[in-house]
């Protein structure tokens, strides 16, 4: 297997789908404006400074998905995708999709964004395979809770292991624009900082790794 492995939040999209579905309840008044904004931006702030917690922080977004049925949560998402997230997807992401396809090899979203946000835009990018934090469902509904391991930091070789089920990778790239993602990174055999932050900028010249511009 030739493996692709494509973080989401400020790589292939131009903003964070995470905090900007906190934005997106709030601008459409379906939570408290005030708490809700206090709690994301802080979380947002934990996360750039590499502090975040994964389950504090997925447990405060997956409140809204407990209190609203799976067919409302699907028309905000699609609402969401519509007003936010697609002016946001890079071209330049969907060049490096496709160059990576036309060469057969496997691509993978890989992301600390849960799966219920995440899986259709990675979808809009044509990406399938998905890894990223899951929001635990019980007879069909959302509990609030995480199941298993965060997609986050180390997490997500964790994650990657168990996706790839002992299959032999022959050659990897991972593309991403964050310190937190420094270990798929580091694990990868072509890895590419793409708009990185000050700290992957520093390690990615340290490290001669390819550093690329697919700002919009």
């Amino acid at each position: 297997m030739k493996l692709a492995l494509f973080d989401l939040d400020h790589t292939l999209l131009n903003t964070d789908s995470d905090h900007s579905w906190g934005e997106f309840l709030v601008n459409e008044g379906l939570v408290d404006a005030l708490r809700h904004r206090q709690i994301n931006d802080q979380f947002y702030e934990d996360y750039k400074a590499g502090q975040l917690n994964p389950i504090a922080y997925n447990e405060f977004v997956f409140e809204f998905l407990t209190q609203n049925s799976n067919e409302r949560l699907q028309q905000l998402h699609d609402l969401f995708m519509q007003k936010v997230i697609r002016p946001q997807m890079r071209p330049e992401g969907f060049k490096a999709i496709e160059q990576h396809k036309a060469l057969g090899h496997q691509l993978v979203g890989i992301t600390a964004t849960s799966d219920f946000i995440t899986a259709p835009i990675f979808k809009a990018f044509g990406i399938d395979d998905v890894i990223a934090t899951r929001a635990e469902m019980k007879d069909g509904h959302y509990t609030g809770k995480v199941a298993g391991l965060p997609c986050y930091q180390q997490g997500k070789l964790v994650r990657l292991n168990e996706w790839l089920a002992g299959r032999a990778v022959a050659e990897s790239w991972a593309y991403s624009d964050s310190i937190n993602d420094r270990f798929l990174l580091e694990y990868a055999d072509h890895a590419i900082a793409v708009n990185p932050d000050e700290r992957l900028a520093e390690l990615a010249k340290q490290q001669d790794w390819a550093i690329q511009d697919w700002s919009i």
